[in-house]
């Protein structure tokens, strides 16, 4: 077993948040990134102070203190405080996978031709060895099923084909999947105790996925589109306070100097007046207009002079039809997305950091048990909610199962191997998982 390294990690940055932000105070327009001393693998930033979870849950839980796989699968802990059932699943589904997966050996299987049923490859009997079968050199059914299952249990393709990511992940040891499922688990210990917090929203940036959780209970779930990998979607829990209705798209800088300019150049400003934008001269709240035909579209154009756009109501804003705040210092916020079509696409991983919904009126009625509609058609009008509601926005590359315990994921945000390396000293290559 790996020497653990001894550090207070878990405690320092869940607690190192930035000033929490009033529901008057003004959030940035756009995402900013999150400062490189706030650690994004495991915890989390609580934005507003009564979401932190209490001194209570923090000693019980252990998130002052780094616990190795054997010392959270020993632990029943929600026997003694109430904890969010995420917690309890993964201790489950940790138990599981040692019993199925963790005990068998460590072997590096070398590269080679794709082994599969029927195969005499040599390195066959490596594999046989690796998964805990009898000795042999044969690909038989067995093998086959064995392969199968690891498969399925691991995230991959289930093909039966010993190959590339099943090869890779073959010839990692088992204790690097122990290890990184209790880091999902301090992950969870992240997430609201449902007697505080009966009612949540959760998004998983690992899954790009939204909950709806009452009482205990998924009601909802939808897919979303969150940021990429090299603006990823923070860690962080905050009030959800209200929403704006008809809101504007302020069109990020970079689209505006690439494309917009370019645009504005062939076709004139009337362009941006049959399109609903305005051009204001900085990114303060309360920005003066300019003229679309005094700005110097070529200089913008070659990046030599940065002009703030934004779109108002219309069919092809972006923010699309409401847009819900949770007044933070990093930018970030959850809209609806007219672009439909792109929510069945493989890679969710396109944002700039906020959260792109494909289904916001239901998360409108979610919050306000209705769907609130404009009163007045001005843009920017806004909805409180009457009591504001948690969203905690997490990160998980493994996720409890019915049938297997748990089931890994992929890591977009290649955030494991370092949680790994820094609390582990697991020294996994980046990219693996």
């Amino acid at each position: 077993m790996r020497q653990l390294k001894t550090k207070m990690l878990l405690a320092a940055t869940m607690l190192a948040v930035p000033a929490t932000l009033g529901a008057a105070r003004p959030q940035p327009i756009e995402p900013v990134p999150v400062p490189a001393q706030i650690e994004q693998g495991v915890s989390m930033i609580y934005v507003d102070p009564e979401l932190r979870p209490t001194d209570k849950a923090i000693e019980m839980l252990g998130m002052s203190r780094v616990e190795t796989p054997e010392q959270q699968a020993a632990q029943p802990m929600d026997l003694f405080v109430p904890m969010n059932p995420m917690v309890t699943q993964l201790r489950r589904g940790l138990i599981k996978y040692h019993q199925q997966w963790g005990r068998l050996p460590a072997v590096f299987i070398p590269a080679g031709p794709v082994m599969k049923k029927g195969s005499t490859d040599p390195r066959v009997a490596q594999l046989r060895y690796r998964l805990g079968l009898a000795p042999g050199n044969g690909f038989d059914a067995t093998v086959d099923k064995k392969v199968r299952d690891f498969q399925r249990v691991h995230g991959l393709k289930v093909d039966g084909l010993v190959a590339g990511k099943t090869l890779n992940a073959l010839s990692l040891p088992p204790r690097d999947y122990e290890l990184r499922l209790a880091a999902n688990i301090e992950r969870a210990k992240r997430l609201p105790d449902p007697e505080r917090f009966p009612k949540y929203v959760m998004i998983d940036a690992g899954d790009s996925e939204l909950s709806m959780v009452d009482r205990g209970k998924t009601v909802g779930k939808m897919k979303v589109i969150v940021g990429t990998k090299e603006t990823p979607t923070p860690m962080m829990a905050a009030m959800i306070r209200y929403v704006n209705l008809n809101p504007y798209w302020n069109v990020p800088p970079d689209l505006v100097q690439t494309i917009m300019a370019k645009h504005v150049l062939e076709e004139g400003p009337g362009y941006l007046t049959y399109r609903h934008y305005e051009i204001m001269a900085d990114w303060s709240e309360n920005a003066p207009l300019l003229d679309p035909a005094k700005v110097d579209w070529q200089a913008v154009a070659d990046r030599r002079l940065l002009v703030r756009m934004r779109r108002g109501p219309s069919p092809g804003n972006s923010m699309g039809d409401m847009k819900f705040m949770l007044p933070n210092d990093f930018g970030i916020y959850l809209h609806d997305y007219p672009e439909k079509a792109k929510f069945a696409d493989s890679n969710l991983w396109i944002s700039n950091g906020c959260v792109r919904l494909s289904q916001a009126k239901q998360l409108a009625k979610f919050l306000f048990g209705y769907v609130p509609t404009p009163k007045t058609g001005k843009p920017e009008e806004r909805v409180d909610l009457p009591t504001p509601i948690p969203v905690y926005m997490t990160y998980f590359t493994a996720v409890p199962s019915a049938t297997d315990g748990v089931t890994f994921r992929g890591d977009p945000y290649d955030r494991d191997q370092k949680v790994l390396a820094s609390y582990y000293n697991a020294q996994v290559p980046i990219g693996t998982f």
